[in-house]
Formats: structure tokens, sequence, C-alpha cells
């Protein structure tokens, strides 16, 4: 496997790009966006820049690196000459319906689609496509740089071809990894999804501030971030579209909070909007 084509350069995307080509893979990022696309170029080389500086990574592994990374708005043709395909798209189905439908037509017989999804059925995505066997979920997690794992979920029809591929070039991208079988949340999801939004069932009590909640979780069952600074750092509003589809698919203890839905609904997302459960207006990351 030498070739990687990353599909999507929102935050996901641009962080699979990135580990992607310092692992050592000629990898291609594609969005239809051409000034988002800008903007990922900008914010991964602010990334090996901060590599350089804390010593993560050294100039000449920066610069090989650079090299193999590329920037395009053509599917199709760089499509062609992929060993694997990475698609970071939204979650939404009818997305990524459209995008392997496309990539199905285009790609070589040998190339292997994984889809960035924390819940979505590899199952489902691969029936979008006449090679079932080489479809598979890589579930990375924001930020990619930093966070060890990658979790790798099969499909009914998955072969262990494909994934004992996809466990190599996780790995080969410094990535830690578990192999697991499709069921709706995976592990990791299930879990942090309960403890958010418990959380916001605590918050909605007012058992605590989200400080005090945070600080709890973190201190007394060692977590490394609140389920609230985690929320606001993956997205409200991505934590709230987890729920819904765990809640129709598992049922009454995955249903969103109502706090959730509140904040969500006045755009409080997180990070990204600039308020979620904090205010961060004003303040650098």
């Amino acid at each position: 496997m030498k070739k990687v084509v990353v599909i999507g350069s929102g935050v996901m995307g641009r962080g699979i790009a990135y580990v992607s080509a310092v692992g050592g893979f000629h990898t291609t990022l594609i969005d239809i966006n051409e000034t988002q696309l800008k903007n990922a170029e900008k914010e991964i080389n602010a990334i090996f820049e901060k590599g350089i500086l804390r010593m993560k990574l050294m100039s000449e592994k920066m610069e090989a690196a650079k090299t193999r990374l590329h920037y395009s708005i053509s599917l199709s043709q760089n499509v062609m000459e992929a060993d694997l395909v990475i698609e970071a798209v939204p979650e939404v189905m009818e997305i990524k319906k459209n995008i392997f439908e496309v990539i199905d037509q285009h790609a070589e017989a040998h190339c292997i689609f994984a889809t960035n999804t924390s819940t979505m059925s590899p199952t489902e995505i691969g029936s979008f496509t006449k090679r079932p066997d080489k479809v598979i979920a890589m579930h990375f997690f924001n930020p990619v740089h930093k966070m060890p794992l990658v979790e790798i979920i099969k499909g009914l029809e998955t072969s262990e071809d494909t994934a004992n591929a996809i466990k190599r070039a996780a790995e080969q991208m410094g990535k830690e990894t578990v192999v697991i079988n499709e069921f709706p949340g995976f592990v990791t999801s299930r879990i942090s999804a309960l403890v958010g939004n418990e959380a916001f069932y605590m918050l909605q009590e007012g058992v605590g501030t989200p400080e005090e909640i945070d600080k709890a979780i973190k201190l007394g069952l060692n977590y490394p971030m609140g389920p609230f600074e985690l929320g606001d750092l993956v997205g409200l509003d991505t934590r709230l579209n987890n729920l819904n589809y765990l809640h129709a698919k598992l049922g009454e203890k995955y249903r969103p909070a109502p706090l959730l839905e509140q904040y969500v609904k006045a755009g409080r997302l997180g990070r990204k909007s600039g308020r979620g459960v904090y205010d961060y207006r004003g303040k650098e990351d």
C-alpha cells in the first residue's frame, strides 16, 4: 500500500491526511470546496510547525512528509491511482452513499475503501459498492495527530485480508489499533455518548456546574478530559447526531438530554462555533 486518498478536508480529514503523509504514504487530500481545501493546507502546515517546535518531528521528516502530501479538487482522477481511500465527510448516509458509488466506479479492483465514522454501518456503506469485502470503518479520534487510537470496524462482508491491511496501514501512521465487529456505536462511541449525555442530564438537574462535573470525572475516574470539554471539542451537534442514531438503534438509554438539544438549537456547538458548554470567544487554543 503506497497511495492514500482522503476525501473531505474538514477537521478529521486534514488530520488523517497529516498522519498518512508523516507515516510515509503518498497522500492526496480531496475536497470540492477550494476555500476549505486551502484552509486545510494552512492548518496542516501549522501542525507541522508545531511538531517541529515541540520536537515531536524532525525537520527532515517534515519536509519529506510535505513532498508526499498533495491537495486536489479532482476525485475521480486521484481515486484511479489509490491503494486506499479514506472517506471523512459529514455523518450523513446519503453523502457517503454518493461518494462510495463514485469511487467504486473509478478505483482499481485492489483498492480498499475506509469510512471514518463513529457510528455508521460499514456493512451498509459496503452495499453501495461492488466490493463490500474491501469496505471497512476506520474511526480516528480528534485531534488525529495527538490521539493514539484507530478503532477498526469490520462489516458483515469485510474480509480478514482487508482488516489486516487496514491494521498495518494504521500502525504505519503511528496508531494503536483495536479490530472489532460491527454493532451500532462500536465500542468507544457507545461509552462516550452515554457519559456525555449523562453529564448533560446532571447539568440540567442542577447537580453541579460544568466545571465541577468535568473536574469530578477527570480526577475521580482518571479521564484525560471531562465530558463537557470533550463534547465541546467534538462538537455538540456531532454528539447529538450520534445520540439520535444510537437512540434509534439501541433504545431509551441513549435518548438525548433536552438541555443538549437546546444548546444545539441555540448554535452553541462547542469550540468550532466559539461557544458550547464553555465560552471560547476571544480565547486561543
